[in-house]
């Protein structure tokens, strides 16, 4: 699968637009991880878009009901795994280093996107690593992010907080622009 038959794939089952952002965003920091890593920067950008495709029309079984859906397109085994990874519900042990960067970059991603978008700049330039940390602190703020899930992905893949977070703020601003941000 390529990153065109990826897109085509998400949007079948992803119309909203909040929706394919935050795919597009992911795909950004997985690929940037694969960079600095020495993995494949496709496969892993394919887990970062597709990790969440099934969600929209199957919110209750998600990750799993995406998972014969891509079977049967053909997508690579190692795909299917990572994206079953990204929840931790699910009971799949993540071995690989593309299936724990998948777990710690889904929530925080997100999460820093919502620090973004309360600054006046609506700009990445302007989110701080302090101010992460301590929004992550404010149980009312970004309510619906999990952040236990940001705090044992860093875990599992042994990041220090800042280094991490700024990592995930450098990595989104080649696509600020498609994700409704300022870079």
């Amino acid at each position: 699968m390529n990153r065109d038959e990826a897109w085509e794939l998400l949007c079948e089952y992803t119309k909203t637009e909040q929706l394919r952002r935050h795919a597009i965003s992911v795909e950004a920091v997985m690929r940037a991880a694969a960079r600095r890593q020495g993995g494949d920067e496709e496969t892993w950008g394919i887990v970062g878009l597709l990790h969440d495709f099934d969600y929209e029309q199957f919110p209750d079984q998600h990750p799993m009901a995406g998972k014969p859906i891509l079977e049967a397109r053909g997508v690579p085994d190692e795909i299917i795994y990572a994206i079953q990874c990204h929840a931790d519900f699910t009971g799949y042990e993540r071995r690989s280093p593309m299936d724990k960067m998948i777990f710690a970059v889904d929530e925080l991603t997100g999460f820093v996107i919502a620090c973004a978008l309360v600054q006046p700049t609506k700009s990445l330039s302007d989110v701080k690593t302090s101010s992460v940390r301590r929004k992550l602190k404010d149980k009312a703020f970004a309510r619906a992010v999990i952040r236990d899930d940001i705090w044992k992905g860093m875990e599992e893949i042994g990041a220090d907080f800042d280094e991490h977070v700024q990592f995930v703020i450098d990595a989104l601003k080649p696509v600020a622009e498609q994700i409704g941000l300022n870079p």
